[in-house]
């Protein structure tokens, strides 16, 4: 730690408040009125900010809960806690959230990224046998060390303007994709064309599910990026149409040993348990979970058709077979109908729609650099171990 930074309490530098829940809840839940944050709306990508929510409540409701106006800083305190959002809307925040105001000495966007730093030792705090929670006094009794406030303006500078980037390159490829899937939907929405040729998956696809090594013998999966990426559900959450990363890897034993299937570049993966329906192309050769089915073709042209094919596709018409979780099983994924085109129609949309995802994967593959650079550079930034 450089010599003049200082510590000091959360509280001492910061006002930290509870947010508040009208209740019961449902009876002010709305189709319009004002936004209502859940933990769900700041988990779903990872900007900074959150700009839109998935719900909202009647006006009588906001005098029992509490307004945050754009530009606040809110961290979670339970479900997913410590998780820090800078608010991009006027909006109600539960007792899910922590609201933060009147900064003396510390700059809202340093006191962001402070807590990106230190939530794994926030979490060590936190208590709850199912679900671990951040009590407010957690909160404001932890201490924490601030340069002066030039300082604090030129690390937020660089980590920000790495945060722009990334936010950018999002924005482009939410762009594009809603271009390329208006191309999809003109050419292959009207009755006409889904004249076609009608069958099964596993007519056109060579299908197969992943697999999860025994978890006791934990030296299968390793942190190492030389080993074969492994996916999971979550890992697909906020990728942009292509799957770049993962936060396992299998070891090659594993994968031999335990006959896991591995699969190319270029391949369309779909998730089958417990969050059914999100799909993604593979960027290198992968292995996934068992909840996670692969869709491989020799025919390139048809890839991206089969990605916008699985996104709009609606998956409630196959049912469940899980009583507990939505689910369906491997046996009902490879006979989901599908719409076989003609090869030249394919071929069309290929060329049509092949610049857009080019460009979206270039913008990945960016982003995936640009967050390894922050990543890497924030936790010696925030602790002081690199001078700016």
């Amino acid at each position: 730690m450089c010599t003049n930074w200082k510590r000091v309490k959360i509280k001492d530098v910061v006002n930290v408040r509870r947010g508040a829940s009208p209740r019961p809840i449902n009876n002010f839940l709305s189709e319009n009125g004002i936004s209502w944050v859940k933990i769900a709306d700041a988990t779903q990508d990872n900007s900074r900010f959150i700009f839109s929510t998935n719900e909202f409540i009647k006006e009588e409701g906001i005098k029992n809960s509490v307004v945050v106006i754009p530009g606040t800083l809110i961290v979670s305190n339970s479900a997913t806690p410590g998780l820090p959002k800078i608010m991009g809307i006027t909006a109600c925040v539960h007792d899910g959230w922590l609201v933060f105001s009147n900064y003396r000495n510390i700059l809202k966007e340093f006191l962001y990224y402070k807590f990106i730093e230190i939530r794994e030792l926030l979490l060590k705090q936190a208590n709850g046998s199912v679900f671990q929670n951040l009590k407010t006094d957690i909160i404001r009794e932890f201490e924490i060390i601030i340069p002066n406030l030039i300082i604090q303006k030129k690390i937020v500078k660089i980590l920000s303007s790495l945060d722009d980037k990334i936010e950018l390159n999002n924005k482009i490829n939410e762009n594009l994709h809603a271009q390329a899937q208006a191309i999809y939907l003109e050419m292959f929405n009207e009755e006409i064309n889904f004249k076609e040729q009608s069958c099964v998956m596993s007519d056109v696809f060579d299908i197969s599910i992943g697999k999860t090594p025994p978890r006791k013998e934990q030296y299968w999966f390793t942190n190492n990026d030389n080993d074969i990426t492994w996916l999971s559900i979550s890992d697909m959450k906020s990728c942009d149409v292509y799957i770049n990363s993962s936060s396992e890897f299998l070891t090659y034993e594993a994968i031999k040993k335990f006959n896991v299937k591995v699969v190319p570049s270029n391949t369309v993966i779909l998730s089958f348990k417990l969050t059914v329906g999100r799909v993604a192309i593979t960027n290198k050769e992968m292995a996934t979970n068992e909840a996670i089915a692969h869709f491989v073709t020799s025919n390139d042209s048809i890839v991206e058709y089969l990605y916008f094919y699985l996104k709009n596709f609606n998956f409630t018409k196959l049912g469940s077979t899980s009583s507990i979780a939505t689910a369906i099983n491997s046996k009902i994924v490879k006979s989901m109908p599908f719409i076989m085109p003609k090869q030249e129609l394919l071929n069309e949309f290929h060329y049509k729609v092949i610049p857009y995802f080019k460009m979206i994967k270039r913008n990945s593959e960016e982003n995936q650099k640009l967050t390894q650079i922050r990543d890497t550079l924030l936790p010696k930034l925030m602790s002081g171990e690199i001078e700016v």
